[in-house]
């Protein structure tokens, strides 16, 4: 049930409006292709089972667009999502920890229509917001349908999104200046009561069978620049099963956009090798993969079976800090490897854990704050030596910090 927790990486995707004149604006997504930016959404959640408090959750979405092309009154999106949920460590500091990774093309009119294929999860919220045909003055309204697809093939085993129709409420606000910017507010609220009739084949497989909720958003949205500037959202979500589960998520989520003029640094595999080389850190590996330059650093040293750092690691990090900080708009990812020594589920949490702390380590050198460094841990699933020799466990022994694209 948990994969429904992804809501709220809502239907914030997107750009906007059109100054149509002093008194009106005609409010329409504009799609150039090239485009391309990123969001970065967090959300704060409670979650309720049978009445009873389960946990709270905090969870950053993380999304990266590119415009590939427009067709009349279209445009086609890449995106891929990434979402992290955050554990707190012994010092109260969340610790975000890499979760699912979703790929989606969509098309998307000037109004706000998605077109969107049933193998896509994301994004969760569709078609929000809808923009009507004609100019907009401060205090109109309109409504628009609306729907929620939820990821629920680890919870149920739908191998399909879970659809949820509402018709959302829309009232332009009018013009706001925020942080020296001229933006347009909009709030968008709608409820959701919706009864599914979709029985599966298999009827001794549990399925949501009644959905009820609501959501209140505040949409600002900036002209000039044609896109939404972020949005702040109330949420709350009750999924009765027909097993008589009845699971609540509800909270609050927030988000920014990231327009194309704050796109990231490119990272050269070529410029980190050589400051690797300069500063004289040893047993350390530099590769790029397909999310970024990746820093391995082999036969880390931890106390023994734990996932306390050794003095020597942090120099050693302290250096790697230096490198780290020329990129102040790249989010990092920080894995944690083991040897093949002691049960799966041991290394498993073991290289979890030792990702977390380096990951800690890099928030208190004040390389990045905790939402923007990212941890995982592989067990002793992606070995880069023998497992047979001493020499092959030490390399695989190891943590490794890539550097996002």
């Amino acid at each position: 049930m948990k994969t429904v927790c992804m809501k709220k990486i809502a239907g914030v995707l997107l750009l906007s409006a059109f100054c149509a004149g002093a008194f009106a604006e005609e409010f329409l997504f504009k799609y150039n292709a090239g485009d391309n930016y990123r969001i970065l959404s967090t959300v704060q959640e409670d979650v309720y089972f049978n009445g009873i408090f389960s946990h709270h959750a905090e969870i950053v979405n993380r999304i990266g667009v590119d415009v590939t092309g427009t067709s009349g009154d279209w445009g086609t999106h890449d995106a891929v999502f990434m979402t992290s949920e955050a554990s707190t460590d012994q010092f109260g500091m969340p610790s975000f920890t890499w979760g699912e990774e979703y790929h989606s093309i969509f098309n998307r009119s000037v109004f706000g229509e998605y077109d969107i294929g049933d193998t896509y999860f994301m994004p969760v919220v569709r078609n929000v917001p809808v923009f009507p045909a004609k100019d907009l003055k401060p205090g109109d309204t309109w409504t628009a349908a609306g729907e929620e697809a939820h990821d629920l093939r680890r919870g149920f085993d739908m191998p399909r999104p879970f659809k949820v129709p509402f018709t959302v409420k829309y009232k332009y606000i009018g013009p706001e200046t925020v942080n020296g910017k001229l933006l347009h507010k909009i709030s968008a609220q709608y409820t959701m009561d919706f009864t599914n009739q979709n029985m599966p084949v298999d009827r001794t497989m549990d399925y949501p069978y009644y959905t009820q909720g609501f959501s209140k958003q505040t949409i600002y949205f900036d002209n000039e620049a044609g896109g939404i500037d972020h949005y702040s959202e109330e949420f709350r979500i009750i999924i009765e099963t027909a097993y008589g589960t009845v699971a609540v998520f509800e909270g609050t989520a927030q988000a920014e956009i990231t327009s194309q003029s704050r796109a990231v640094k490119e990272t050269k595999i070529e410029e980190v090798a050589e400051k690797i080389k300069d500063l004289g850190i040893e047993n350390t590996a530099v590769t790029e993969t397909e999310k970024g330059i990746t820093i391995s650093i082999e036969n880390i040293q931890f106390r023994a079976d734990s996932a306390f750092l050794m003095e020597s690691e942090k120099i050693k990090l302290r250096k790697i800090a230096t490198i780290l900080q020329q990129y102040p708009d790249n989010d990092l990812l920080v894995s944690g490897h083991t040897a093949l020594a002691g049960s799966e589920k041991a290394r498993q949490e073991l290289s979890e854990k030792r990702a977390q702390a380096v990951a800690a380590y890099l928030v208190e050198l004040g390389v990045k704050d905790a939402y923007h460094i990212f941890s995982k841990g592989f067990g002793a699933e992606q070995p880069i030596a023998e497992n047979t020799t001493e020499a092959g466990r030490a390399r695989n022994r190891r943590v490794e910090i890539t550097i996002l694209k």
